[in-house]
């Protein structure tokens, strides 16, 4: 996976790995941290470590409620390979991602997306407690590096939305629809490990990200998201009543009939309305 975003015209970029900038010390700190925490995972005198840090139920039945911000440190255990390119990925996307945001905002951004994917799943596998249902693998898709390359792909797509990812070295793709691209990755994980605590948790995740990335006087309101839901709704209904036999939307004028027309084209408002 590469892009072909160029922050400065003097920096050339290649395969994603630009030239010429020191990589961020705390970027490197956080991929050490997890570096190290893979590690101790392997060995079992100290693979406790990264247990007590990683998300599990004990979070509100025991109250280790620092499990809730711990947990995209604790590694967890994948292929060798896997773990070094899901390394060299976060990298590339969090490079770019801290110079734009600077030191505050990049860790205000990681840890706010971070403890509002890690409430809502909890909040998800509590409700399923008490409903009596069961959620197996609880947590598993939003451990470690896997949330932490989730919330930096979401702020690089919302920061450099027309930015072209090459997809597989390959597939050109504008950054901006990675926000939908990892949704649907998360729901295909879901599909086989079932954890839906966890793909909630992704979305959270997905969806924080973007809304802290917003400037402050674009960010919309609970209102405003619902509406904006209604109204992507709606827009769905009347594309399905358009391919329904026997039916047609009529463009309105957003006026009443005008000319020798009478109401044939006045409709109810901007929308049309079906005839």
């Amino acid at each position: 996976m590469v892009y072909g975003r160029q922050p400065h015209p003097r920096m050339p970029r290649i395969g994603g790995i630009a030239s010429g900038m020191a990589p961020p010390v705390d970027l490197l700190v956080l991929l050490g941290v997890l570096f190290l925490t893979y590690t101790l995972r392997w060995f079992e005198a100290t693979r406790i470590v990264p247990e007590l840090l990683e998300l599990t139920p004990l979070v509100w039945r025991l109250g280790l409620l620092w499990q809730l911000l711990t947990y995209p440190i604790a590694a967890v255990q994948s292929g060798g390979l896997w773990f070094v390119i899901t390394l060299l990925i976060l990298f590339w996307f969090g490079r770019d991602v801290f110079y734009h945001l600077g030191r505050q905002r990049f860790w205000f951004t990681l840890v706010g997306g971070s403890l509002a994917a890690s409430v809502v799943a909890v909040a998800v596998h509590v409700a399923s407690v008490l409903l009596d249902l069961y959620i197996p693998n609880v947590f598993s898709l939003m451990q470690g590096q896997h949330m932490v390359l989730t919330l930096v792909v979401a702020a690089f797509a919302t920061l450099y939305a027309e930015a072209t990812i090459y997809l597989f070295f390959v597939l050109p793709v504008k950054a901006r629809w990675f926000l939908w691209l990892e949704v649907l990755f998360a729901f295909l994980a879901f599909l086989g490990s079932k954890d839906f605590a966890g793909f909630l948790g992704i979305c959270t995740g997905v969806f924080a990200t973007w809304y802290l990335l917003q400037p402050k006087g674009r960010r919309p309101t609970a209102r405003e998201i619902w509406l904006r839901m209604q109204r992507w709704w709606l827009e769905q209904r009347m594309k399905r009543l358009r391919k329904k036999r026997g039916f047609k939307v009529v463009p309105g004028e957003g006026k009443g009939g005008g000319g020798g027309g009478g109401g044939a084209r006045g409709g109810p408002g901007p929308g049309g309305y079906l005839n």
